[in-house]
């Protein structure tokens, strides 16, 4: 079958489309052609794939072919069988008939010869003539194309279809295209069924001696090829993955060892997106390929499918994968191909496959992820092509214009020098070459660097080349022992090392000692360095066979620019991808050619995303690269800002990265520029290289209000001393984070040292909360620098910055608004009202200084300071002294004294003594609390509380207390003290006498902590009552002196009885209280409560002799009702109960129980006003619920009152109660009363609407 190869590729070239065969009985053609050619390509057809599933093609495209057409009689039959992809896929009969006669004499014979071949798909189309107002034409017509379906179809398959030329013809053409698409499909079927059987016969033969690879390739691309020609890319895709792996499987089976290939002119070349760059005869060996050009093939092949298939993103991810796995297997025949064939392969294959999918690719083409992961790939593809070039470039003596930074140095110093099997020699007529060549490598200057800073350069080679060309070649200088080590003399200490030599003095002493010397034997010389740059030049000269390409390689500029594109191509579409940091890494690269060519304004813009990137990331021995050359830029663009913040973070990388000299001459810079007069000072961030920290130790404490110093650790990276001029820190709250920073200031000039310094900067008073370090600012010359540890870029204006990682531990406490002093009352019990005592407030320093504390007294109305009494002081037996943990404690304590000291107030104002500031002590003030109206007893038969209101009695004392240093400190409080009568009275009538005379007893309870003695009583009473046993209103038995303890009673009874009764008019004019007079004296302690009066002169706490009192208590004695007038009983209810919904009769009686006084009203003695109080959700009243009743006025009449109910809630309800308006309560006696609650039943069950059970 390989004789068929050359045929089988033109055919490929030419053919993509489907066949249909036209059989053209009647002579038809001509006629229908223009509609049948109209309709193609075919639109949303359905075909089955290799795995018999349907897939939707979009446009099919087809031909129609007579089958009169050569193109269809000049086939042998074995390259029908070969070839079967190109034969029709159906066969269309085009017939028409006009008679029956006809068509059974001559048109059915003919039509059965034609269709009797079973392999050919085929149907019949029956051409209709009849115009449609020709009924008679119609009518037959119609029963000839009958007689055809009758014929030719069956039930299984319908073969025949009508097209009618005059009539309406859209159900006709889709019937039509119907019947097409079906007989596509089915030898389409039977094809692919074909192509597998004969490919699985070959494949089960492939490890077997007779395989034959060209036969199995032509059967399998056939395959492929005719999915192809049908749109089912896929499947093509499919088959020729399967063939690359069966290829690859057996390309390299024990004992068919064949040719590699790529030493043809152009094969320099990659035709990985041209599949007919070579015709397959040329790459034909035995009975397979050749690996160079059929791998390539292969692969163009499915590049073409799946740019069909728009994925160029899985065409550039396969090409990679493809490059790399090449390039191994160039590397393994690397010692028969032309020199650095391998790289200059992979450069036009990476080049074309850029070029390719970027030209197929769209942006939206794919989702998110696979447009990012393609541009990923065309960054790799680029890299890849950009390192490959850069090896050309070095090759040819381009190597010290190439950068030597980490990445370069990285890709080219890993990359293994080409391995041909001899290096190339150096041409006869090469000479001038040569000498220029040399010139060019003497004239090399290394540039130096900024500041003066000596590195090493990085290696962008594996091996120094000198040494690695030299061995490749045929023979070796025996004689010239310097060059063997790469013009290095030996040492003369023995140590048989060489010793490294700078770099120009290399390439002289290699020069000159080049020559050959007096050696036994005719054996080469080695090259010069010089003559391998030219022998390798002219090595590839004869290998690149791409003019752009190698005039990319003719001149230092070319190459320079072209290694520029190839640099942005990577940068740029890694930009685009995951791997941004590998396209800002690339930037850096592109700033190194715009830094040697002084284009400072594109290299300074660029090092700046590399230093941004390589600083985040924390790769110092990086930064220390590319951060200089930025600084370089900056200062020649007199970007003055940006050159001091290299400076800056030049300082503050790891100090062995440079040596002292070194980084003293980045901190003159800094020196010299911030005393200098900037156009546009701006605030440096200096973060990096002072770092500040609060000192070992717990946090400094303070009380809010209280100013303190904060001790600052810093730390200065600077190499030498330096001098700030100011300096100023912001401390920042934990707990809120809304409130901005506050700034303590350092306004003297700080030296600072390398190392640790310890700062102290004054505090003021902090709002309470935890405070952490926020910035550091301050001022070097005229320039203005900011710090915050771990930085983190902001708004030059301002200084608000947060960091990476806040100190966690805080360096400032200030206690939240505590109480640091207590003043309350000394006693919680009642004083004497309206009499002078002395008001014991505590004051209480809470773990806090009260030295120099200043109390300010305002007493409230109704209460006055004893200004001829002075205020005493003395220690609180209680409390117990503490001495506080705070910074504002006194230095010495002063003894305390245990006397009482006596203090005189300055308006209003009262200075504590020193010994009082650590120890809880008392102020005693002299107050008189002042109430005008007299206290007022309990009245006779009322139940009142046994006390007094207890806001009667309340006064307050307003104090401010002012302490701290400088009286920073303010504490007030309004202390409320409670005054009271020393006695709270009661009465009651103790018992009537037969002549009327009334028992009234007086009981005084004792309101105050204190013992109280009565040495006299006496009552004077109101009018309408009258003593009835003294006359002076003294007691009935007289048992003074009376001592009541504290919170005691004591009774005293009077004898009183009953006057006339004044008229109303006289009544109202006269007082009608009682007074009750009491002298007493009054012993107690001012620490528990009620005491003695203050007296003029100063007395001891425990008042014993004093004075005696007079306190007076309003009575209001009414007449008593001793006997009710009216009885009202409620009467039993019915024993059955009482149910929802029944009525009930509620019945109560009213009887007088006493003749009517002669006193009360004679109008309406026998009419008794009644009121029911009932509650409406619980009953319903079926009469009146208010009225009137006859009662006679004789004593023993009685009357029944009956109110007709309807309960209406079931459950414990509380009745109806029965009231007499009219009458006092008191004159109404409830006998038997009535009950609080009854039990409502529910209502009975109704049985109206019960139907039996059936």
């Amino acid at each position: 079958m390989a004789s068929f190869l050359p045929q089988f590729q033109s055919i490929k070239t030419s053919f993509d489309h489907v066949v249909l065969a036209v059989e053209d009985v009647s002579d038809l053609w001509p006629i229908v052609k223009k509609g049948f050619e109209e309709r193609l390509p075919f639109r949303r057809a359905f075909l089955n794939n290799k795995t018999r599933n349907p897939v939707l093609v979009d446009e099919l495209p087809a031909e129609y072919i007579l089958t009169t057409d050569a193109r269809l009689r000049s086939r042998f039959p074995q390259e029908q069988a070969l070839f079967w992809f190109r034969e029709p896929y159906a066969t269309i009969v085009l017939v028409t008939c006009e008679d029956l006669d006809e068509f059974k004499n001559i048109l059915k014979p003919r039509l059965k010869l034609i269709v009797q071949n079973d392999e050919r798909e085929w149907f019949i189309v029956f051409v209709s003539k009849a115009p449609a107002h020709n009924d008679q034409a119609t009518k037959m017509a119609k029963k000839v194309y009958a007689k055809l379906e009758v014929d030719f179809s069956s039930k299984k398959r319908e073969r025949c279809c009508k097209l009618d030329i005059h009539g309406p013809d859209g159900h006709s053409w889709e019937d039509l295209e119907a019947k097409v698409m079906e007989c596509i499909r089915n030898t389409l079927d039977r094809r692919i069924h074909f192509y597998e059987d004969e490919i699985r016969k070959l494949s089960e033969q492939r490890f077997m001696p007779v395989w034959n690879f060209c036969n199995f390739f032509i059967l399998k691309e056939s395959l492929a090829f005719m999915f192809e020609i049908a749109h089912l890319h896929e499947d093509a895709l499919r088959e020729y993955d399967e063939l690359e792996l069966c290829y690859l499987e057996t390309v390299n089976m024990a004992g068919k060892r064949r040719d590699f290939g790529g030493l043809e002119q152009g094969d320099d070349q990659a035709t990985l997106l041209d599949p007919g760059k070579k015709a397959l005869a040329q790459i034909v060996q035995d009975d397979s390929f050749r690996e160079f050009e059929f791998r390539q093939y292969l692969f163009a092949c499915q590049a073409k499918l799946l740019f069909k298939l728009s994925r160029p993103f899985e065409v550039g991810s396969r090409g990679y994968s493809f490059i790399i796995s090449f390039s191994k297997a160039l590397a393994l025949h690397e010692r028969m191909l032309p020199f650095c064939m391998r790289e200059v392969w992979v450069i036009t294959a990476c080049l074309a496959l850029i070029d390719a999918t970027a030209s197929h690719y769209k942006d939206g083409l794919a989702a998110a992820d696979v447009e990012k992961e393609f541009y990923r790939v065309q960054g790799e593809l680029y890299t890849l092509c950009r390192t490959k070039f850069m090896r050309l470039g070095y090759l040819i003596g381009y190597g010290s214009d190439i950068d030597r930074s980490p990445v370069n140095s990285a890709s080219l110093s890993m990359l293994p020098w080409p391995k041909p099997a001899v290096w190339p020699s150096l041409p006869s007529d090469a000479s001038s070459e040569v000498l220029a060549k040399e010139k060019m490598i003497l004239q090399e200057i290394a540039r130096p660097k900024h500041f003066g800073i000596q590195r090493k350069p990085l290696p962008l080679e594996p091996s120094v080349l000198l040494r690695e060309a030299n061995r490749r070649r045929a023979s070796l200088s025996a004689g010239n022992v310097l060059e063997l080590f790469d013009g290095r003399p030996y040492t003369n200490d023995g140590s048989g090392s060489p010793s490294p030599l700078p770099k120009g003095n290399t390439l002289s002493m290699s020069r000159t000692f080049s020559s050959t010397g007096n050696f036994e034997g005719s054996i080469d010389a080695p090259m010069r360095l010089a003559e391998i740059y030219v022998a390798a030049e002219h090595a590839l000269r004869s290998t690149i066979s791409d003019v752009e390409m190698w005039k990319s390689l003719s001149t230092v500029e070319e190459f320079e620019q072209k290694y520029l594109d190839l640099s942005k191509g990577a940068a740029n579409n890694y930009h685009r991808s995951w791997w941004k940091r590998h396209g800002v890494v690339l930037d850096g690269e592109i700033a190194a050619v715009y830094h040697k060519h002084e284009n400072y304004d594109f290299a300074a813009n660029l090092y700046e995303k590399v230093c941004a990137l390589y600083a985040g990331e924390g790769w110092e021995n990086l930064l220390v690269e590319v951060l200089p050359n930025l600084a370089e830029c900056q200062k020649i663009l007199n970007d003055q800002a940006g050159y001091l913040s290299s400076c800056v973070r030049l300082l503050s990388l790891d100090k062995g990265l440079f040596l002292t000299k070194e980084r003293q001459a980045f901190q003159s810079e800094v020196v010299r520029l911030a005393h200098s007069e900037m156009e546009h000072p701006v605030p440096l961030d200096v973060s990096s290289l002072i770092r500040f920290s609060g000192n070992q130790g717990p946090p400094l404490e303070l009380c809010d209000g209280d100013p303190g110093t904060l001790s600052v650790m810093l730390r200065s990276g600077f190499p030498d001393d330096i001098t700030l001029e100011s300096l100023s820190l912001t401390l920042s709250a934990t707990n809120n984070t809304d409130e901005g920073a506050k700034a303590v200031k350092k306004s003297e000039a700080i030296v600072l040292r390398p190392g640790r310094n310890n700062i102290n900067f004054p505090l003021p008073p902090q709002k309470p909360g935890s405070y952490v370090l926020g910035v550091l600012t301050g001022q070097i010359g005229q320039l203005r620098f900011r710090s915050h540890s771990s930085s983190k870029s902001g708004p030059a204006d301002t200084d608000d910055f947060s960091s990476y990682e806040k100190p966690t531990r805080p360096i400032l406490k200030v206690a939240k608004p505590r109480s640091l002093v207590d003043l309350t009352a000394a006693v919680s019990s009642a004083l004497l009202m309206n009499e002078s005592q002395w008001v014991g407030i505590i004051v209480k320093p809470i773990d806090y200084s009260l030295k120099g504390a200043v109390l300010h007294i305002d007493t409230g109305p109704g209460l006055t300071i004893e200004d001829r009494h002075g205020i005493e002081i003395e220690k609180h037996e209680v409390g117990s002294r503490k001495t506080p943990n705070l910074e504002n404690r006194p230095d010495t304590l002063s003894p305390v004294s245990a006397a009482i000291k006596q203090l005189i107030p300055e308006d209003g104002k009262i200075s504590l003594p020193d010994w009082t500031s650590n120890i809880t002590s008392v102020l005693w003030i002299p107050l008189l609390a002042v109430s005008d109206g007299l206290a007022k007893g309990t009245p006779a038969g009322t139940v009142v509380p046994p006390r007094q209101n207890v806001v009667d009695g309340l006064r307050t004392i307003a104090l401010k207390l002012d302490f701290g240093a400088s009286h920073n400190q303010t504490f007030e409080k309004t202390i409320a003290v409670h005054f009271t009568n020393p006695f709270h009275v009661s009465t009651r009538v103790a018992d009537k006498c037969n002549d009327g005379t009334l028992l009234l007893q007086v009981i005084l309870q004792s309101q105050v902590k204190a013992s109280l003695v009565i040495y006299d009583a006496w009552l004077d009473l109101q009018d309408g009552f009258a003593h009835a046993g003294k006359a002076d209103g003294r007691p009935a038995s007289s048992f003074f002196p009376l001592v009541v303890s504290s919170k005691s009673r004591a009774g005293i009874l009077f004898t009183i009885c009953l006057a006339d009764a004044l008229a109303k008019d006289e009544a109202k004019q006269l007082d009608p209280a009682s007074i009750l007079n009491i002298r007493y004296t009054i012993s107690g302690s001012r620490k528990l409560g009620a005491h003695s009066p203050v007296t003029e002169e100063l007395s001891e706490p425990d008042n014993i002799k004093a004075e005696h009192l007079t306190f007076r208590s309003a009575l209001v004695l009414q007449r008593p009702v001793l006997d009710p007038c009216l009885a009202v009983g409620f009467l039993p209810l019915p024993s059955s109960g009482i149910r929802v919904g029944q009525l009930v009769t509620m019945k109560w009686r009213v009887e007088r129980l006493k003749d009517s006084e002669e006193t009360m009203s004679s109008d309406n003695l026998d009419e008794v006003l009644y009121e029911v109080d009932i509650n409406s959700e619980n009953w319903m009243v079926a009469g009146r619920k208010r009225g009137y009743v006859s009662l006679s006025s004789k004593q023993g009449s009685r009357i029944e009152i009956s109110i007709l109910c309807l309960p209406l809630v079931a459950g414990y309800v509380r009745p109806p109660q029965l009231g007499l308006p009219n009458v006092g309560e008191t004159n109404i006696s409830c006998n038997p009363p009535g009950p609080h609650l009854v039990c409502v039943l529910p209502s009975p069950l109704s049985s109206s609407y019960c139907v039996p059970a059936a």
